[in-house]
């Protein structure tokens, strides 16, 4: 195989949505410190959702528009740390309940970065010749992992999924996924923990923040890079909806134009971890905000310190 690209998007969200106001009503925070400092103004919450329900959820609406069924379907990935499951693993109750018979099916756990993982992951297993087509999805309930008398996380994360179909592309066609930049940063790993058998999530702020401003522009100009794309050429830039102060910091170290569009879903959806970049993705997509064929450039870092990213062509 000479590579692949992402076909179709998918993404699901809880229906309970909960303000800063709500959250005023349980910790000692307002709505102007929770902007002015991370950029959220609302979060969807889960009530009886699983991590699984979710994921199955944005999954099934990616399959629903890539014009393939589950019998195409070669492997399942799905990202996530919040799952309250240790086996089965989320990837096999998502491929059970599509109906895909015998997928390669895994989860992985590089946190917020875990769905830039899991498409370099499936694109090495199509380059490989192992797998033709691969549903990868980042989904959290995050929801459970919290302490809602913490005011520095409890404003912060929250719960959703997002999925991408990823496909071998044919004959001539040119890849639209390129080349990863991975790794991580593990002296920092304490920066963020969810740790033990009932935990709750931990995050020394600051830390991650000033990581997070000086080290990620150079890593993202590299996955463009290792694309052949300069990053003025963008029409989107997607990267982890972790905050946004994070976000337009990377943005102007990058010197993205004025025409790049810029992911801010965190504003209306929170910090969801894994789900974090494919679901604000397939809002974008969903709303035309991108042309089909358009470079991309995903982005994503978390707990480990972790991050990943790659160029991939708009659906």
């Amino acid at each position: 195989m000479t590579g692949s690209r992402i076909v179709s998007l998918g993404h699901y969200q809880p229906s309970k949505i909960v303000t800063n106001d709500d959250l005023a009503q349980l910790v000692d925070t307002n709505d102007e410190w929770i902007q002015s400092r991370v950029g959220i103004a609302s979060r969807r919450i889960a009530q009886d959702e699983t991590v699984a329900d979710m994921a199955t959820a944005a999954a099934e609406k990616a399959l629903a528009g890539s014009g393939l069924t589950a019998a195409d379907i070669n492997m399942v990935i799905v990202a996530n740390c919040s799952s309250a499951d240790r086996c089965p693993n989320v990837a096999t109750r998502v491929a059970a309940a599509l109906g895909i018979a015998a997928p390669v099916a895994f989860d992985i756990n590089t946190a917020c970065s875990g769905f830039s993982h899991g498409v370099a992951l499936a694109d090495h297993a199509i380059r490989a010749g192992a797998v033709r087509h691969a549903i990868v999805v980042g989904a959290e309930k995050l929801s459970e992992l919290m302490d809602w008398t913490d005011r520095a996380t409890c404003v912060i994360f929250a719960d959703g999924a997002g999925a991408a179909v990823v496909s071998a592309v044919d004959g001539d066609e040119e890849p639209g996924i390129g080349p990863v930049v991975w790794g991580s940063a593990p002296d920092k790993g304490d920066a963020i923990r969810i740790e033990g058998w009932q935990p709750k999530i931990q995050q020394e702020g600051q830390t991650v923040f000033r990581w997070a401003t000086t080290a990620l522009a150079p890593l993202a100009r590299q996955a463009c890079d290792a694309a052949g794309v300069d990053p003025a050429e963008l029409a989107a830039f997607v990267p982890h909806q972790a905050n946004t102060r994070i976000i337009d910091g990377i943005v102007r170290r990058l010197g993205l134009p004025e025409t790049t569009v810029v992911a801010k879903d965190i504003v209306e959806s929170g910090n969801t971890s894994a789900a974090s970049v494919p679901l604000a993705l397939s809002k974008m997509v969903e709303r035309g905000e991108i042309a089909s064929g358009a470079p991309v450039l995903l982005f994503a870092f978390g707990g480990g310190l972790t991050w990943a990213g790659q160029v991939v062509r708009c659906p």
